[in-house]
């Protein structure tokens, strides 16, 4: 059953949270006075289809409907979960909540996107105080997976059911249950911000030179290790007790100024927003937004391949995403007579070349996945390979036969040709809807990992094996088995 979305402020961060909801099957129902509101989320939202989808290796599901509408009420009518967006001013918060709580169901989320004011200040003079709290996110929302989840005075029930609707999102709920001003990780942005400020002023540091010793440097190392976990490898084997006596005298020092903040004179606001522009003024924001995504999917999938930090977070979802589906069955449940559905994704950013498709190694990494899921199916999952015993790929054909882009949705079908004893012998198809993309021709071979060399599966995986190879015979033959690349004459 669909869910239901309320965005109260479609700026920069409410637009985000609508593509968030919207492309994880939520309906989304929008209220925003300003009249360019729909075009500002539409733009919003033509970044996170071309970047969201292709996070995980399982399709997201269908998108969800979004509606625009002329009140607070109507918006917030038959809400799940509001996100409330407006400008940073306490007294816009406190009547926007006085009129989404007079509309809304008592059991909806309300969840607010501020940056600095505590639940507490939000809650003040609430009809149902417990019903609001901090769910403060980070920019993109559609693919960065942090949301500040701040409660005080709240209802447990709601918690628990925002932090499972967050988590059903791709998102990691950091519950803060003790309050302070801008949470946890603006305050950390602030007191880099703040010395970047004065580097500037004192004319130590570009903003060039400043973003370059954290792109080239530390912030490599936070987006995988945070800040303690960094510190701890860096104490080598002692760890942890051993850095902070090397390093924790030097906080003494006098190397920052975060207690002061450089005032905002027209000479420093010049100063910076020149640099600014030579360093970045040759793109146009719409640009750097697209930069930023394919760079976040990029280094975000790297993370899912070792299951590590937000990867790791991505792989659980797609865990929770296969459940019920025909991604997560196993042999008994599916038909011996039909294909194998083993991929149904969207191509992401990084899988294309320079002519704009998808790259050749790529195929074969679709390819391969599709065997490992099938291999899964069979039982030769991680459990089975962790005992002693996987397949090795002996030899493989891959046909492309036409164009695949980035964002294309597409479907592997598996057929056995052959599976008896130590041999597999698996055909695969690929497609965008009834669109033939490309085939997989794959024989592999069963191994002990402890030898090395071909021995018998096991006798369930042979069981499963022999069943869909039968069924797969009588099935019309596929087109392209067996194909060779022949020598010219």
């Amino acid at each position: 059953m669909s869910k239901t979305a309320a965005i109260i402020g479609g700026g920069v961060i409410g637009g985000g949270w609508a593509a968030r909801f919207l492309l994880n099957g939520w309906d989304v129902q929008v209220f925003d006075p300003d009249p360019q509101a729909e075009r500002k989320i539409g733009e919003v939202l033509a970044n996170a289809r071309r970047s969201l989808p292709g996070l995980t290796d399982v399709a997201l599901p269908p998108e969800g409907k979004l509606t625009y509408h002329a009140s607070i009420a109507e918006a917030v009518a038959g809400a799940d979960w509001i996100q409330e967006s407006v400008p940073e001013r306490l007294e816009i918060k406190h009547a926007t909540f006085a009129e989404v709580q007079a509309a809304c169901a008592p059991d909806a989320v309300i969840g607010s996107s501020t940056s600095g004011f505590k639940p507490s200040e939000l809650q003040q003079g609430a009809a149902r105080p417990e019903q609001i709290m901090v769910a403060h996110p980070f920019n993109p929302v559609y693919l960065l997976p942090l949301i500040e989840l701040v409660t005080t005075s709240a209802d447990e029930g709601l918690v628990e059911k925002a932090k499972e609707m967050l988590t059903s999102l791709g998102m990691y709920p950091l519950h803060l249950k003790k309050e302070i001003d801008a949470h946890v990780a603006d305050r950390f942005l602030e007191a880099v911000w703040r010395e970047a400020l004065w580097l500037v002023k004192d004319g130590i540091a570009t903003t060039e030179e400043i973003d370059n010793a954290i792109r080239y440097g530390f912030g490599i190392r936070w987006a995988q290790m945070g800040l303690f976990e960094t510190y701890r490898v860096a104490g080598g084997e002692a760890g942890m007790k051993h850095f902070m006596a090397q390093f924790g005298p030097a906080l003494k020092w006098p190397w920052t100024k975060l207690m002061d903040v450089p005032d905002f004179t027209d000479e420093l606001v010049d100063l910076i927003a020149g640099q600014s522009d030579e360093q970045s003024g040759a793109y146009s924001i719409r640009e750097l937004e697209r930069a930023r995504d394919n760079n976040l999917v990029t280094m975000m999938r790297g993370l899912k391949a070792e299951n590590w930090g937000a990867g790791a977070l991505l792989n659980a979802q797609e865990r929770e995403m296969r459940v019920g589906t025909v991604h997560g069955a196993v042999a008994a449940d599916l038909p011996a007579d039909a294909l194998v559905e083993t991929a149904y994704r969207t191509v992401p950013l990084d899988w294309t070349d320079y002519n704009g498709h998808m790259t050749e190694s790529r195929y074969l990494q679709a390819f391969a996945d599709a065997t490992d899921r099938f291999m899964a199916i069979i039982g030769c999952d991680a459990e089975y390979i962790s005992s002693g015993g996987s397949y090795f790929t002996a030899e493989t054909h891959i046909r492309h036969i036409d164009e695949v882009h980035a964002g294309a949705l597409i479907t592997i079908r598996t057929r056995v040709i052959m599976g008896e004893g130590k041999k597999m012998h698996l055909f695969h198809e690929m497609y965008e809807g009834e669109r033939l993309l490309a085939t997989g021709e794959h024989f592999l071979l069963h191994v002990s990992l402890e030898t090395r060399k071909p021995t018998p599966p096991a006798a369930h995986i042979e069981e499963a094996l022999v069943r869909f190879a039968k069924g797969h015979a009588a099935l019309p033959q596929a087109e392209g088995v067996g194909r060779a690349i022949g020598a010219p004459r």
